[in-house]
C-alpha cells in the first residue's frame, strides 16, 4: 500500500457555468423568437387591416357613387381577384337581418357592422380570414375578407428556420462552452492535485505557466511560492530541532557520565540521590529523541523516498512472538489473529516502533489477569485492544497530542509522547492512528487513510 489521499468534489464551477450559459443562450433565443413572431404577427394583422379597410373604403364609396347595383356588379368582379400577395377575396352583401344579397359568403360572422369591427373569423366551409364589416344603409350591410392562409405558412417557415438557426446557436455555445469548461477544469485539476500532494507530504508539481498568464496561472505561481516558503521553513525548524536537542544532549551526556565516575567513586544505595539524577537525565535524553524523532516523520509525511515494501504479517508475527513472553511475564494474555500475506509501502522499523508503543502501552496499564488482542487484517488493518482500565471520555480527543497523558488507575511516569509519535510514524506512511469504541479497555486501530 503507498500513501495516497482520496478527493471528494461536488459539483463542479466549471459545469455549473457551462449549465447557466446554456440556459442563458435558451432563454434569449426563446425571447428573441417570442419578440420576433409577436411582430410578425402584428405586422401580418396590421398589413390585412390596411387592405381589408381600403377595399372596404373603395366599395363604400361605389356605393355613395353609382349605387346598389353598381356595388353589385363590382362584387361579382372582384370575387375571383387575387391579389398581388395572393390573399383572396370574399365578399357578402347583406340585410339589415344578415340574410346574403350577394357575394360567397353565405353567412354574416359575428362582426358588427354598426361598428366597422374587424378581425380574424372563420367562415362556414372552414376558410380562416381576416374580415371587416361596414353599414351602408339601414338596411344594407358590406362584410369585406381576406384570406391569410400564406401568411400563416410564411410564419411557420420563419419560425422553422428561426428555431433551427437557434437550436444551432445554444448548441455552440454549448459546445464553446462545454470546451472552455474542460479546460479550465483540467488546469484546476492540476493546480487541486499540486495542493493536495503537498497536503499530503508528497512532491508537488504546479502547471507551468502559460505565456500571458491569467487567474488559474496566478493562483498556480502563488501556491507553487506558498509550498517553497513552506518547505524552507520546516526545514530551518528541522535543523534549529536538531540543532538545540544536540546541544542539550551533549552536556547532559557529559553530566551522566561525571555522575557515573561520581557513583564508581563513591557507591551508594540504591534510590541515592546521584542514580536518580542519572535516570532523570536518560529520560530528558529520551524525551528529546522522541521529540526530533516526531519532527523527522512529520516533516517526511507523504514522502517516498525510504519506503519499501515489505512483509507486514511477518512483521507483526515476530512481535506477537516477542510481546507474548513479555505479556506472560506481567500476567497477562496475548490473543493473537493474524492474516496471511498481508504487506505494505513503508519503513520496517518505524512500523515495528510504532506497534511497539502500543503493545508496551497495553502491558503497562491492563492489570494482572488481563488479556491483550492482535489482530491483522487486509487492508492492512491493525486493532491492537486490551480489557485495561481503557482511557476516560474526556480524554480521548487530545490522547495523541505532545505531552498528554491518559489519567487512569496505577497510571505510571511518562512524557506523554509515545502516541503522538506513533500517530507521526503512521501520517507518515499515509496511514491514520486512532481510538475505537470499544465496550471496555482501550482499542486502538491502524488503517489507511480515507
Amino acid at each position: 500500500m503507498s500513501p495516497r489521499s482520496h478527493r471528494t468534489r461536488g459539483r463542479s464551477i466549471f459545469g455549473q457555468v457551462t449549465v447557466a450559459s446554456i440556459l442563458i443562450a435558451m432563454v434569449a433565443v426563446a425571447v428573441l423568437f417570442a419578440v420576433t413572431t409577436i411582430t410578425i404577427r402584428g405586422q401580418t394583422r396590421n398589413a390585412l387591416s390596411a387592405t381589408v379597410s381600403t377595399d372596404v373604403a373603395g366599395l363604400i364609396d361605389i356605393y355613395a357613387t353609382a349605387g346598389r347595383a353598381e356595388l353589385l356588379r363590382r362584387i361579382d368582379d372582384r370575387q375571383d381577384v387575387v391579389s398581388l400577395e395572393g390573399r383572396r377575396s370574399h365578399y357578402l352583401v347583406a340585410d339589415g337581418a344578415g340574410r346574403r344579397i350577394s357575394g360567397d359568403i353565405t353567412r354574416w360572422p359575428a362582426l358588427s357592422a354598426a361598428l366597422s369591427e374587424e378581425g380574424y373569423v372563420t367562415l362556414a366551409d372552414g376558410t380562416q380570414v381576416y374580415a371587416q364589416g361596414a353599414k351602408l344603409a339601414p338596411d344594407l350591410q358590406l362584410l369585406v375578407a381576406r384570406e391569410y392562409d400564406r401568411d400563416h405558412a410564411a410564419l411557420l417557415v420563419l419560425s422553422a428556420v428561426f428555431l433551427g438557426v437557434g437550436a444551432g446557436i445554444v448548441g455552440a455555445v454549448a459546445l464553446v462552452a462545454w470546451v472552455t469548461a474542460r479546460h479550465l477544469a483540467r488546469r484546476m485539476d492540476a493546480v487541486n492535485a499540486a495542493l493536495g500532494a503537498a497536503a499530503d507530504g508528497r512532491a508537488a508539481n504546479f502547471p507551468t505557466r502559460r505565456r500571458g498568464g491569467d487567474e488559474i496561472d496566478e493562483m498556480a505561481s502563488h501556491g507553487a511560492r506558498l509550498l517553497a516558503r513552506q518547505a524552507q521553513l520546516l526545514k530551518a525548524y528541522k535543523q534549529v530541532s536538531e540543532h538545540v536537542a544536540h546541544e542539550v544532549r551533549t552536556p547532559l551526556m557529559h553530566l551522566d557520565s561525571r555522575l557515573g565516575e561520581a557513583m564508581r567513586d563513591h557507591p551508594e544505595a540504591p534510590g541515592g540521590p546521584i542514580g536518580e539524577s542519572r535516570d532523570d537525565i536518560r529520560g530528558i535524553t529520551s524525551m528529546l529523541d522522541s521529540l526530533l524523532d516526531i519532527a523527522s516523520a512529520e516533516s517526511r509525511r507523504g514522502e517516498l523516498a525510504g519506503l519499501a515494501e515489505f512483509d507486514l504479517t511477518a512483521l507483526v508475527t515476530s512481535l506477537a512472538d516477542l510481546y507474548e513472553d513479555s505479556a506472560e511475564d506481567a500476567g497477562l494474555t496475548l490473543v493473537t489473529a493474524i492474516a496471511p500475506g498481508v504487506t505494505l509501502l513503508g519503513e520496517r522499523m518505524q512500523i515495528t516502533r510504532l506497534l511497539s508503543n502500543l503493545l508496551d502501552n497495553a502491558i503497562k496499564y491492563v492489570p494482572e489477569d488481563g488479556q491483550i488482542r492482535l489482530t491483522l487484517t487486509h487492508g492492512p488493518r491493525i486493532v491492537i485492544e486490551d480489557d485495561g482500565p481503557g482511557i476516560p471520555h474526556d480524554q480521548r480527543d487530545r490522547i495523541f497530542e505532545r505531552f498528554v497523558r491518559a489519567t487512569a488507575p496505577g497510571d505510571r511516569p511518562g512524557h506523554g509522547l509515545g502516541l503522538a509519535l506513533s500517530r507521526a510514524i503512521a501520517e507518515r506512511h499515509g496511514l491514520v492512528l486512532r481510538l475505537g469504541d470499544a465496550p471496555r479497555g482501550a482499542q486502538f486501530i491502524l488503517e489507511p487513510a480515507p
